[in-house]
């Protein structure tokens, strides 16, 4: 069964074991080594798992049974799968701030032009003056 067929928000262990096609003794023991892997305890002290739980075994299962890595591999590559990850959210917050000062420059540069053609800048414009006013046609 695939993550995008879990329709409920959280899973009991074995449910989870049943989802995944693993041991429950295998998700406890992957909790201890894999720090990304924390699943939620009830007040009964039982695991609840979320799908982001789910997704992260079936990442680590895929690293550990098909791409064969060992334990220590496959959290060297959670690792670096999470620090890209947060390098493109970051870069996406970066792009987002050069956006913004490049908008400031445009907006003060404008400003700088309407001055030097003696307009007044674009908010103190009075209402209804958009630009040059169309000549009506003469009739005749």
């Amino acid at each position: 069964m695939e993550p995008k067929n879990i329709k409920k928000l959280y899973y009991s262990i074995s449910e989870v074991s049943q989802i995944t096609s693993l041991k429950k003794y295998v998700l406890r023991y992957w909790e201890s080594e894999f720090p990304e892997l924390r699943p939620e305890k009830n007040r009964a002290g039982n695991r609840i798992y979320r799908l982001t739980d789910i997704k992260t075994i079936f990442l680590i299962k895929k690293l550990l049974y098909q791409d064969k890595y060992t334990i220590e591999g496959a959290k060297k590559k959670l690792r670096e799968l999470k620090k890209n990850k947060e390098s493109q959210l970051q870069l996406s917050f970066e792009d987002m701030r050069r956006q913004d000062a490049l908008l400031e420059i445009r907006k003060g540069l404008q400003e700088l032009l309407d001055f030097i053609d003696n307009k007044p800048p674009e908010e103190e414009k009075p209402p209804g003056e958009d630009g040059p006013m169309a000549v009506p046609p003469e009739q005749g």
